[in-house]
């Protein structure tokens, strides 16, 4: 019986306080018996998080009493084991690396579709507008390998910092169609698709939650294979269980 909760969550908010937040965070992820990894920047902060499920959301609960992340939201998975060896809380120069910092999303977010409407629309095979939609993996190339949306697009990029040039060169594929960038949580396509507006493509929007939120919410629609996590699971089907 599944016995472990697994949480991530991310929140592009400033942060100035990073080295004071840091111990602190530790000090009570240790003290609840939590295993994962916290990762702060000045841009916001990025967690995975496992362990007792009542220990992860009292952690979760006393993190919300501070108003910067009062909206943080989770995706949930279980599993019977412990995935993470040790738990670490580190400092970076950003969440996702990106090396392209006018890209603040914090500032001003893209726009986002739901699993939902998303499903709706890969049924129909185009947004209500009547463009075609395509989708635009943003993940690195072994991920991609585990399982992808059918016929998304994928540049083969092997880390974030790469997806720029990428954009740039190809940048012909996603002229005149809707284009949804998506990702395992969300936080590499809110990135990939403020930058792409701002390379002057009009109609981009960011699969909100990424990958594992429209497993839970429409299963394996349009879905092909399994979403690779960074811990021992490996990855998850679209029930969200480890294979």
């Amino acid at each position: 019986m599944d016995r472990v909760l697994n949480v991530s969550a991310y929140l592009f908010v400033p942060l100035d306080d990073r080295e004071t937040l840091r111990p602190l965070l530790r000090e009570r992820a240790n003290d609840l018996g939590l295993k994962g990894t916290i990762l702060l920047a000045e841009e916001g902060i990025n967690l995975f998080l496992a362990g007792d499920a009542a220990s992860v959301r009292s952690f979760l609960a006393e993190l919300r009493t501070d108003e910067r992340f009062a909206s943080l939201t989770t995706k949930e998975s279980w599993s019977t084991d412990q995935p993470f060896q040790r738990m670490l809380v580190k400092l970076k120069h950003e969440i996702i690396r990106m090396d392209h910092p006018t890209i603040r999303p914090a500032a001003s977010r893209a726009p986002a579709v739901d699993a939902p409407t998303l499903r709706r629309w890969l049924d129909q095979g185009h947004d209500d507008a009547g463009r075609p939609v395509v989708m635009l993996d943003t993940r690195n190339a072994f991920e991609v390998e585990y399982g992808t949306f059918a016929n998304a697009i994928d540049w083969g990029i092997t880390k974030f910092s790469q997806f720029p040039d990428a954009a740039t060169e190809h940048a012909a594929q996603l002229e005149g169609k809707t284009v949804v960038s998506f990702c395992t949580g969300g936080i590499r396509c809110e990135k990939a698709a403020i930058y792409l507006q701002e390379a002057g493509h009009p109609n981009v929007m960011q699969l909100d939650g990424g990958i594992l939120t429209y497993f839970e919410e429409v299963g394996d629609a349009h879905f092909e294979g399994d979403c690779f996590v960074f811990d021992e699971r490996e990855a998850l089907t679209p029930e969200l269980v480890a294979r």
